[in-house]
This record gives structure tokens, sequence and C-alpha cells, in this order.
């Protein structure tokens, strides 16, 4: 019988080196395969807290936040593209128009956790595709809500968690909490409340970090 792991992915939404991430984690985790015993939990971040409702156009939010030209946006682009598509993971960011406000987002990703981990796995996977898929707006409650049914979730529910205050404290309790314990960038993957990795890592290295802490060997 092997350990259980505890893995605590936290991410935002509009991050797309999260998306390859939690690609390469679950492929990692059905490498593994046998008896191993996963409770994987997403955890709030927002890059963009200050966002206003209506966004930014995502060329000028990038230019201004990272200093990259036109040129080494579309290389970036590509390398994103390459990665999702080598993972299974299909990004079209040029229907992505706008970087949006994530805080319901994950308002809504808590109380999918509040159903189970399932649950809040299948909103979290919509929720990527519906933004770097498919450009839709992940700040609408509209399309939060329709998301949300299609994950196979209470969309009138999710409709009105959104329109209340709910699950605002929670959110940002947890997003205090890693702050404070250093968590300064997206995705970081915290394994057993110990171990970190950060970034969009190979599916090799999701591999080691499981079969070591997990007592599973490899073939």
């Amino acid at each position: 019988m092997s350990r259980p792991v505890r893995i605590d992915f936290v991410s935002d939404v509009m991050c797309p080196w999260c998306a390859i991430g939690l690609a390469a984690l679950e492929q990692a985790i059905a490498r593994v395969g046998g008896d191993l015993q996963v409770d994987l939990r997403f955890q709030p971040f927002e890059l963009n807290p200050q966002l206003p409702a209506e966004g930014e156009d995502v060329a000028d939010h990038l230019a201004r936040k990272y200093g990259l030209d036109e040129q080494q946006l579309a290389q970036n682009s590509e390398a994103i593209r390459a990665r999702g598509q080598a993972l299974g993971f299909a990004f079209n960011l040029d229907r992505r128009g706008r970087i949006h406000n994530t805080f319901d987002a994950h308002r809504l990703l808590h109380w999918a956790g509040e159903q189970g981990a399932a649950a809040q796995l299948a909103l979290k996977h919509a929720l990527l595709e519906a933004y770097f898929t498919h450009g839709r707006d992940v700040s609408s409650h509209a399309v939060l809500a329709e998301v949300a049914g299609a994950a196979g979730l209470d969309a009138a529910r999710a409709s009105a968690v959104l329109a209340s205050g709910d699950y605002a404290d929670a959110v940002r309790a947890q997003q205090a909490f890693y702050r404070e314990r250093g968590i300064a960038a997206v995705p970081s993957i915290i394994f057993n409340d110990r171990h970190l990795l950060q970034g969009g890592q190979p599916v090799e290295q999701f591999e080691q970090a499981l079969r070591q802490l997990s007592g599973i060997a490899g073939d």
C-alpha cells in the first residue's frame, strides 16, 4: 500500500503555465498509477488582483508587465502552444483578447471544492479550456455559471454563489496563507505541505516526486 500524497496546486486560471503544469502533473499521476493515492486540491492565486472589471488588452498588459515587444510576445505564445500541444492541451491564444480579473472564478472553484475533489478538478479543467482554448471571458458571471454547468455542477447554484459574496473571505484567507509562506509565482505545487515544485515542469519531474513521496518504485 502506497503512502497518500496531498497536492495543493496553487494557480490562476489566467496562467498558461498553470494549464501546462496541471496537464504534466496529471500525466505523471497516470504514469505512476497502481495504488497511488492522490488528494489534489486547487488553491487560489490572483496574478492580477488589481485588474478592473473590464480587464485589459492582452498585448498591452503583457508588454507593460513583462516588457515584451511584439516579436517576443509571438515567440512566447508559440512556446506555450507547443508545450500545450505536446501535453494534449489546446492553446488558441489568438482568441484570447483580454486579461480578466479572476477573483470570482476562484470563489467558484472554492465552492466546487466543497462538492468534492473531482468536482473541483472538472471545473478547473473547464475554466482553463474556456479561457485558453475558446477565449471566453471567465470574469463574466454568466460565462462562469455556464462553464460550471458544462463541468457537471449545478449552474443555478453556481450563479447564486457568484451573485452573492459567498467564499470571498475564504479565498482571500487562502491567498494570504500562501503569500505569507513565500508563494509569489504560479503554478506552485506543494506536496504533503512540505515539498515544492514550481512552473510548468516536465512530466518526468512530477513522476519522480510522486514516486518518492508515495513509496512506489519505478519499473
